[in-house]
């Protein structure tokens, strides 16, 4: 199991340094146009709590107006989340180019480097921002027991569908107890397929 977890850890340094090398003419182009389109800086810093309740800081391409965190308790009536976490499908706060971004997940793609840097991996649960772990109960700590990734079950089965935190986690336990390095792979392509399809959040 240690020898699987090793080649998994190269292949998220294979993949992700590979992909921000190739990508890097469109990361710059998306980066100027979110400067251009909207006022704020380019990238969006996330809070995150990972394996072991260990707090970091990873990174999207803003997608939202300026200031939309203070804007979330004044949406808490309309959360069509159950739990924790937020979720609004027609969320005001997203700009013009955030929509087509969050579509495609190309807001998604600085990411890579926190997976290179080894926060993050490819595949694994998604990682809580800091206030929603807060608000964890044991259930749902049960997440953080392997490295968040950028993608995971829940994002290829069923995203659209989830509105209660909790089957949200157990679609992450479910990843957990399955674990392997075929699953990922597995996870992986479907996520292209989403991506192409243009049925991200």
């Amino acid at each position: 199991m240690r020898f699987a977890h090793a080649l998994k850890r190269l292949m998220d340094i294979a993949v992700s340094a590979g992909l921000l090398v190739v990508l890097a003419p469109a990361l710059a182009v998306i980066a100027g146009l979110v400067k251009a389109t909207s006022r704020g800086p380019v990238f969006y810093a996330c809070h995150w709590v990972g394996q072991g309740e260990r707090s970091f800081t990873g990174y999207k391409f803003r997608t939202m107006v300026t200031g939309a965190e203070a804007m979330e308790a004044q949406l808490q009536d309309r959360n069509e989340m159950k739990g924790p976490a937020f979720k609004l499908t027609d969320d005001p706060r997203v700009t013009p180019l955030g929509r087509t971004l969050r579509k495609y997940s190309l807001d998604e793609l600085p990411q890579l480097w926190s997976v290179l840097k080894g926060d993050l991996s490819l595949v694994g649960p998604r990682p809580p921002r800091q206030h929603e772990f807060a608000q964890f109960t044991d259930f749902q700590k049960q997440k953080l027991a392997v490295k968040p990734g950028i993608t995971c079950l829940w994002q290829v089965e069923g995203r659209h569908r989830i509105n209660d935190y909790d089957d949200w986690v157990a679609r992450d336990l479910d990843y957990i107890r399955r674990w392997s390095l075929w699953l990922d792979i597995q996870i992986l392509a479907k996520t292209a397929v989403v991506v192409f399809r243009g049925t991200g959040v």
